[in-house]
């Protein structure tokens, strides 16, 4: 049985920075809830909105024909816990085409069907003008 901890919260989102970075399909499939919605937003006010399969889709594209070690950048900001509810705080810094970005996002989780699902992330997208190291 999954460990329904910070720990198995946090080891759900580092499986999903580690499936991202090789554009795992099935591994997202995994991570992600069927009912999960996307919401970015960029530094000029730009909404975006995406399901599941929307996302999976921009997800691997932009890291094709990358460098994983280019995305896999990141600080956890806040891990919680709470029976079968989780959230995450987190900043990554990834490579985005040939811009480098700087990612804040809240993440919610959901323990189901014996493991955490990401069911919303609210990302909040900038400039990256520091070298990603």
């Amino acid at each position: 049985m999954a460990d329904r901890t910070k720990t198995g919260v946090r080891a759900a989102i580092e499986d999903l920075m580690n499936v991202a970075v090789h554009g795992d399909a099935s591994g997202l499939d995994r991570v992600y809830h069927k009912d999960m919605q996307i919401l970015m937003l960029d530094i000029s006010g730009g909404l975006a909105r995406f399901d599941k399969p929307g996302f999976m889709d921009l997800m691997a594209s932009s890291v094709k024909d990358t460098n994983p070690n280019d995305h896999k950048w990141a600080r956890f900001n806040a891990v919680e816990a709470n029976g079968n509810q989780g959230h995450v705080l987190i900043t990554r810094r990834v490579l985005i085409g040939d811009a480098r970005k700087v990612l804040e996002l809240s993440i919610d989780l959901i323990f189901e069907e014996d493991r955490w699902q990401i069911t919303r992330e609210v990302i909040f997208a900038r400039p990256d003008s520091d070298p990603i190291s």
